[in-house]
């Protein structure tokens, strides 16, 4: 891993990706497909895309069963207790209606209501992910979403990964298809004679997929435009270099765009965790991946002292943020910008990716500076309630009508002073 100065963290600054002109082509020409073709069209893209010669795009509850087969009972049981964490995480979350009464009988509120449709996108391709069914449907189910959809690509084979069809399964997914890519996003927000529409799609993908949720947002909300992973691990002299190394190759291993970085007060700390990082990737399963993430992505930055560290943390405004000093907690007032926390030495940044209860789901490429985790608040409305009483109306229709003619709308005005002219009751 190359090590750098302060001055030169442009390095590792990260920007949403917008994709080539190419790209975007091709993603609004699968979109329009869809919306024309429907099924037929999907099915396609499926065969052409995927490999998969599919005859439908549901998931039977044979293939449930046959997922279930597949697992054993001890993987079982760790994805329901994971599960069971992330549910209790989110709860803490849920918000209430509100309101507000006044003495002379004006009544101010907030009425908070569940979507009625969530699309969720678990992503394909080079691994399973049983995490992201969790994450992205837990706080949706807190939330009291009535309508959960979950799409993923399948194999060759037509399959969908028995880890997530048993985790979709554990959160209470019933509705899953096997589409993925652009066309699965198409489908969700346009609907198909299989797929009818929601009203708003989560969960990370490819750059097609990313491209897809940014032209469909405004015919259905979206979560985020989700950038490759990231990690930033702060640390002094107090740190393991064995673990700091596993923990960057834990985010390297993820996209050969993926971003690890350390931060550090110290040179030797430095120094040993690059050296760590090569002997490592050694015998890594994914080295090819791992070892292009950490060539043209990763990195350590050598810092003057621990403040000076902060600062680079707080600019680079990272995914994953680990803490690993002497005194995590008396540095976490000073972290403004992280989309996850990782305090201390035993919490390595997959114990929050697979278990302990927070969502994965972060905001990346520098977004954590105005953004936040995905969180039930996500899945609800907001509605502001008002209830004026005579009362009130009596004491404030002038100053209102007034307002309104400040503006130079005179049919405002003269929308509030109509019930004074009228003087019905």
């Amino acid at each position: 891993m190359k090590i750098i100065t302060p001055e030169e963290i442009d390095a590792f600054k990260r920007t949403v990706d917008g994709g080539t002109e190419a790209q975007r082509s091709t993603v609004q020409s699968i979109i329009s497909d869809v919306k024309e073709r429907q099924d037929e069209a999907v099915l396609s893209y499926t065969k052409q895309l995927d490999g998969a010669d599919l005859e439908r795009l549901a998931v039977t509850e044979e293939e449930f069963a046959e997922a279930r087969s597949q697992l054993d009972l001890n993987d079982v049981a760790i994805l329901e207790e994971a599960c069971a964490n992330i549910r209790s995480f989110h709860q803490k979350q849920v918000r209430n209606s509100w309101f507000d009464t006044d003495q002379d009988g004006t009544m101010l509120g907030q009425k908070i209501t569940p979507l009625d449709a969530v699309g969720v996108y678990v992503p394909g391709g080079t691994a399973a992910y049983p995490s992201s069914v969790f994450m992205n449907v837990m706080p949706a189910i807190v939330a009291g979403v009535e309508r959960i959809v979950m799409v993923s690509p399948p194999s060759e084979e037509g399959t969908l990964p028995a880890g997530v069809l048993v985790a979709a399964e554990i959160a209470g997914v019933k509705e899953i298809y096997k589409a993925g890519g652009a066309q699965a996003v198409a489908a969700l927000a346009y609907g198909t004679e299989s797929i009818l529409p929601v009203d708003k799609i989560v969960g990370p993908g490819n750059v097609y997929v990313a491209l897809a949720k940014r032209e469909v947002f405004g015919d259905v909300d979206i979560d985020m435009i989700a950038g490759p992973s990231e990690i930033v691990v702060l640390a002094d002299d107090t740190a393991y270099p064995r673990e700091i190394a596993a923990d960057l190759l834990s985010q390297a291993e993820h996209d050969a765009r993926s971003s690890s970085v350390l931060v550090t007060s110290s040179q030797e700390l430095a120094e040993r965790v690059a050296s760590e990082v090569q002997h490592q990737l050694e015998d890594l399963p994914r080295k090819r991946i791992a070892e292009a993430s950490v060539n043209d992505y990763g990195g350590i930055v050598v810092c003057d002292n621990l403040s000076q560290a902060i600062d680079v943390v707080n600019e680079l405004a990272p995914e994953h943020l680990e803490v690993q000093t002497k005194e995590p907690f008396m540095l976490l007032g000073k972290i403004k910008h992280a989309g996850a926390i990782f305090l201390g030495r035993y919490s390595s940044e997959p114990i929050g990716d697979y278990f302990a209860g927070p969502n994965h789901v972060l905001p990346t490429s520098g977004t954590a500076r105005f953004s936040s985790p995905l969180n039930v608040d996500d899945f609800v409305k907001k509605s502001s309630v008002i209830y004026y009483s005579k009362a009130s109306y009596d004491k404030h229709a002038d100053k209102i009508a007034r307002f309104a003619r400040l503006e130079g709308l005179e049919a405002h005005a003269r929308a509030v002073e109509m019930r004074k002219e009228s003087g019905e009751e």
